[in-house]
């Protein structure tokens, strides 16, 4: 897993629109990049709209938002139009970016072990270099852990 003061690994994805998101297209502006299991599940969906909800009060400290999760563009576009979502939300079925950032790994459910996506949120700055890493994602207060008190 990477961790504060790693340079952030650059990446490219498609977007719930089709739209190609590149990474260094975001180079001199902030980044939450944060890392969610599925859509439209309860706790994803409480991140999503948390981080929704206080979308103007990041983008007023300069941060822009994007979303990751193994989901297809399809599903991703469900989950943005029912929810009313601002921000891009990029499809990695092949778990390219997940993996590159360390989100995936061995969980435990009820004593069962399994591989899956570890929700996690990268605030990087304007230079690409990682400036948080949050593993203990609160879904329904996330916007207090990623601006600075």
């Amino acid at each position: 897993m990477l961790q504060k003061g790693d340079k952030a690994p650059s990446f490219s994805g498609i977007d719930q629109f089709g739209n190609l998101i590149d990474s260094s297209n975001f180079l001199g502006k902030k980044m939450v990049l944060y890392f969610y299991p599925k859509d439209d599940t309860p706790g994803c969906t409480k991140e999503a709209c948390n981080l929704r909800d206080n979308y103007n009060l990041l983008l007023a400290r300069g941060y822009v938002v994007i979303g990751v999760s193994p989901d297809s563009e399809a599903s991703h576009q469900k989950f943005s139009e029912k929810y009313n979502l601002p921000f891009p939300l990029l499809a990695d079925p092949e778990l390219n970016i997940i993996k590159a950032y360390g989100a995936w790994g061995k969980k435990n459910m009820y004593g069962r072990l399994f591989e899956g996506l570890l929700r996690t949120t990268f605030v990087i700055d304007e230079k690409g270099i990682i400036e948080d890493v949050i593993k203990k994602v609160k879904t329904d207060d996330h916007t207090n852990q990623i601006i600075p008190k």
